[in-house]
């Protein structure tokens, strides 16, 4: 399997300094700050780049596992929300909140959230983050 890898590049002191990052293949690229972390500045953060690789990873899973059982998705969309909290030992990722939606012809609610629940703890990405954060789940037929 490739090795995958992305970069980040900071300027400046913590509080005006800014940076950017790029994945290692060019598909994304973006701008940070301490604005865009900590308060609603413009441009991503890392909470967000995890959100994303996530998400991803999560609707690839559920795709797999979907059409493992016989139910081929005409599509699964996923958002992931990344929770950034401080507590007495610093900042830290708590928990993520997927929320999925799949248009999945002929399957049942019960079959959906039993494939959902698996692709949430199965995902390489879940398995990554879920020994830190808590990951919830709502699934949803479309």
């Amino acid at each position: 399997m490739p090795i995958r890898s992305s970069s980040a590049r900071w300027e400046g002191n913590l509080t005006e300094g800014s940076g950017t990052v790029k994945t290692g293949k060019g598909g994304l690229q973006g701008a940070y700050s301490f604005k865009s972390r900590f308060e609603e500045g413009e441009g991503t953060n890392p909470e967000e780049l995890i959100a994303a690789a996530h998400a991803g990873c999560f609707s690839m899973a559920f795709s797999k596992g979907l059409a493992d059982a016989g139910f081929t998705p005409t599509s699964v969309e996923t958002v992931a929300k990344v929770h950034l909290d401080k507590t007495d030992a610093g900042f830290g990722v708590s928990r993520i909140d997927l929320e999925t939606v799949g248009d999945v012809p002929g399957i049942d609610d019960a079959k959906f959230q039993e494939l959902a629940e698996g692709a949430k703890e199965n995902c390489p990405i879940s398995r990554l983050l879920k020994p830190g954060a808590e990951i919830s789940l709502v699934a949803k037929l479309a």
